[in-house]
């Protein structure tokens, strides 16, 4: 009976020195989007109740909580006519994976953070809709919102990834909707030179890491080396992306996301820091500095006149905020700083995921020591 009374005792004094964080499941080692180190160090935040962390967690939470309540909505053929030949239905068909890949990516996150089975297995619920009942994607941007809303749901599977009530065999219809039709409509225009190349590159390598496939993650690594410095030029406008009138600061910021959340995986993946690349001047961070300067100052930018710009209430989102401020874990830099701090917690919940936690997850190249 002592005997028992001591187990009990220990065992409970386990469960509740236990982080609200932990996970009773065995989970795999993180190295995507999400590296474990990361998850790790964003819960010691939240443990010791420090800004902007717990502020960006119940943001998280209140996302989370919201996608608890809502249904999926996949589609067999992800049917997508180009923006510019018809906005409307463009917009509005696509919403269906830009909805289900967010409450996805949110509930997957916040079970990591929490622990709570409730947002594991609401996230496994859009994982396993859209793995079942999409079989293909068509007209012509279908394969490129495939590849710029879909990487939420690759994101949240990899942060599921080894959860015990995801059902084997629904893991593996997951794992054949990954390769046969989200990596299949992301590796059908990888080979282009602009921001739908940027995207759905970033698209194959989150299959990549979710199937292990290492052969195909180097494929993409030597795209994105290939043709980086051609993109980014010496002053750090971006080539391809200024040609688009109107547009070109938008664009800017809309491959400037996929090329260094691609890069994050990369140095997570192998170690290799393309973050120090450069080329005659040209870098990540000349980039960045420009489209910081000419987002706030577009009278100034000199492709086209009356550039569109972005700010908070920018209907897909607070770009390039969201960037800016994961960058700002890469390149901290006191003018991003002052920039961002009054619109801290940052979030972007429609459209495109590549920076979509940014004050929650933070960026570091030393493993978050």
């Amino acid at each position: 009976m002592n005997h028992f009374k001591f187990f009990l005792v220990i065992f409970t004094s386990t469960l509740l020195y236990m982080l609200p964080g932990q996970q009773i499941f065995a989970q795999h080692q993180l190295k995507g989007m999400h590296p474990q180190q990361q998850i790790d160090f964003v819960k010691k935040q939240l443990k010791a109740r420090k800004e902007p962390y717990v502020s960006a967690y119940k943001a998280l939470l209140f996302k989370a909580d919201s996608a608890l309540l809502i249904s999926q909505h996949a589609v067999e053929d992800f049917s997508i006519p180009g923006f510019y030949v018809d906005k409307e239905t463009h917009r509005r068909t696509s919403r269906a994976l830009q909805v289900d890949g967010f409450s996805a990516y949110s509930c997957a996150l916040a079970y990591q953070l929490s622990g709570k089975t409730k947002y594991a297995d609401k996230a496994i619920y859009f994982l396993n809709a859209w793995a079942s009942v999409n079989k293909k994607y068509s007209q012509l941007d279908g394969s490129l919102v495939m590849s710029y809303s879909g990487t939420a749901l690759m994101i949240s599977a990899d942060l599921l990834k080894g959860y015990k009530r995801w059902q084997p065999e629904e893991v593996t219809q997951f794992k054949w909707w990954t390769k046969n039709v989200f990596r299949a409509a992301a590796n059908s225009i990888r080979y282009r030179n602009n921001n739908s190349g940027d995207w759905s590159r970033l698209a194959s390598i989150l299959a990549d890491v979710y199937l292990e496939d290492k052969e195909d993650m180097q494929e993409n690594i030597s795209l994105i080396k290939k043709d980086l410095f051609d993109k980014i030029a010496t002053d750090g406008h971006l080539v391809e992306e200024v040609k688009r009138q109107g547009k070109g600061i938008w664009y800017t910021y809309f491959s400037l996301a996929p090329l260094t959340a691609s890069s994050w995986i990369i140095y997570n993946q192998t170690g290799e820091n393309l973050f120090q690349a450069s080329r005659d001047g040209a870098s990540f961070k000349k980039a960045l500095d420009y489209l910081f300067y000419y987002n706030q100052h577009p009278e100034e930018w000199k492709f086209f006149k009356n550039p569109d710009t972005g700010n908070v209430h920018t209907a897909t989102g607070f770009w390039p905020a969201n960037l800016l401020e994961a960058m700002n874990g890469i390149y901290p830099s006191l003018q991003f700083d002052e920039y961002l701090a009054p619109y801290r917690p940052i979030m972007y919940p429609t459209h495109d995921y590549a920076w979509t936690f940014p004050t929650l997850m933070p960026l570091r190249l030393n493993e978050y020591q």
